[in-house]
C-alpha cells in the first residue's frame, strides 16, 4: 500500500484550485427536494385514495422507492451543512428528507458526520466498517453464515441490502443514544419514533394491501438503492490507520441523469475530501485529484463495483485483504491488487 495521507493533506492542495463559491451553501438544491416531495405526496394520495390497476400501483411503488432513496441523498447533503447553514432549519429539512428512511438528524450527524467521516475504515472506531476475522469469530450465527459457499452468501447479502440501512440505523440508535447529553436524548428518541409512528399510522388508515405499495415495497427498494452506493463506497477498500480518502474510498460512475437525480452521491472520494462542500462541485474536485494523484484514485462503474462486491467476501484479513473462511482464501482490496475485471485471491 502507498504511503497514507490525511484528508486534510489532500484538501489543502486541491482547495487552492477550486472557486470560492464551491465552499458556499447552495439553497437552490432544495428545488430538487421539493420536486421529490410533490411526487411522493401525489403518489401516496393516488395509491391511498384511488383503486388503480395492479401494474400501475407497482409502477407507483417503484417511483416511491426511487424518490425515498433520492430524498435520503438530499437529507445527507443537507445535514452536512452544504445547502443551509442555519442549524435549526438544517436539522428540520434533514428530518423531512430522511423521513422515509426513518433516521433522525441528531443521530445521523453523530453517526455519520462525527464518527464515520472522522474515523473512516478504522476497524475499531468507524461504525460502518465491515468486521475483521477475530470479530466474526465471536458470534456463532455469523460463523455459521460464513460456512456457506461465497455465491450463496453473496445472494443473501444482496437480498439483505433491501433492509440493511433501516436495520443499521436502529443499531446506531442503540449504539450512540447514551453518548448524547441527557437533555438531548429525548429529542433523539422523538426523531426516531415519529417517522415510524407516522408510517404505521398510515397502515391503519389505508389498510395492509395499499400500505404494502405505499411504504413497505418502496422502503425495500429505497434501502437497496441507498445500500448499492454505500456498500461500494468502502467495502472493497482496505482498513486503514490513517484516514486517507484516496485509500479508503471508492467513487462510482453512473449515467449523468442518475447523478442529477441522486444529487451527485456517486462522488464518494470527493465527498470525504470535502464533506462540507456542496456535491454540485464534486466533478471539479475529481478533475483536480486526477491531475495530481491519478494512480491513487479509485473509481469504477456502479454495476461493475456491485459485481466485484458479489465476487469477493466481506470479512477483513490483515486490513488489506478480504477473507473467505469457507474456501480459506484471501482476496485483495483496492490499492493492493484487486482488479475489477479479474478477481485474484490466494489460498491460506
Amino acid at each position: 500500500m502507498k504511503e497514507l495521507k490525511t484528508f486534510g493533506w489532500y484538501a489543502a492542495r486541491v482547495s487552492k484550485s477550486l472557486p470560492k463559491e464551491a465552499f458556499q451553501p447552495v439553497p437552490t438544491r432544495l428545488l430538487g427536494g421539493l420536486a421529490y416531495l410533490l411526487i411522493v405526496i401525489v403518489t401516496l394520495l393516488a395509491i391511498s385514495l384511488v383503486q388503480l390497476p395492479l401494474i400501475v400501483t407497482i409502477i407507483l411503488a417503484l417511483v416511491l422507492g426511487f424518490s425515498y432513496a433520492s430524498m435520503g441523498f438530499l437529507g445527507h447533503e443537507i445535514l452536512h451543512g452544504t445547502v443551509i447553514r442555519t442549524p435549526w432549519l438544517r436539522n428540520f429539512l434533514g428530518a423531512v428528507f430522511f423521513w422515509p428512511l426513518c433516521t433522525g438528524p441528531r443521530l445521523w450527524r453523530k453517526w455519520h458526520n462525527m464518527e464515520h467521516h472522522v474515523h473512516t475504515q478504522d476497524e475499531e472506531k468507524d461504525p460502518d466498517a465491515w468486521p475483521t476475522a477475530p470479530e466474526v469469530s465471536k458470534y456463532r450465527i455469523v460463523r455459521m453464515v460464513y460456512k456457506l459457499p461465497l455465491g450463496v452468501r453473496s445472494f443473501c447479502e444482496f437480498l439483505f441490502l433491501t433492509v440493511q440501512f433501516s436495520l443499521h440505523s436502529l443499531n446506531m440508535f442503540k449504539l450512540y443514544l447514551k453518548q448524547f447529553h441527557v437533555k438531548n436524548r429525548s429529542a433523539v428518541i422523538f426523531q426516531l419514533l415519529l417517522p415510524w409512528i407516522s408510517w404505521f399510522g398510515l397502515l391503519f388508515l389505508i389498510g395492509p394491501e395499499k400500505w404494502f405499495y405505499a411504504f413497505l415495497l418502496p422502503i425495500l427498494i429505497a434501502n437497496f438503492i441507498v445500500m448499492s452506493y454505500i456498500s461500494t463506497n468502502h467495502r472493497l477498500n482496505p482498513l486503514v490507520e490513517v484516514n486517507d480518502p484516496l485509500a479508503n474510498c471508492l467513487s462510482v460512475t453512473v449515467p449523468k441523469w442518475v447523478d442529477i437525480l441522486h444529487f451527485n452521491f456517486s462522488y464518494h472520494t470527493e465527498h470525504h475530501l470535502f464533506p462540507a462542500m456542496n456535491p454540485k462541485y464534486y466533478p471539479l474536485v475529481k478533475e483536480e485529484i486526477l491531475k495530481r494523484w491519478p494512480e491513487r484514485y479509485h473509481q469504477m462503474p456502479l454495476i461493475r463495483a456491485l459485481i466485484v462486491l458479489w465476487r469477493t467476501p466481506r470479512i477483513y484479513h490483515e486490513k488489506n485483504e478480504l477473507l473467505d473462511p469457507h474456501g480459506n482464501r484471501a482476496y485483495q482490496t483496492l490499492g493492493n491488487g484487486l482488479h475489477p475485471k479479474k478477481i485474484h485471491y490466494r489460498d491460506l
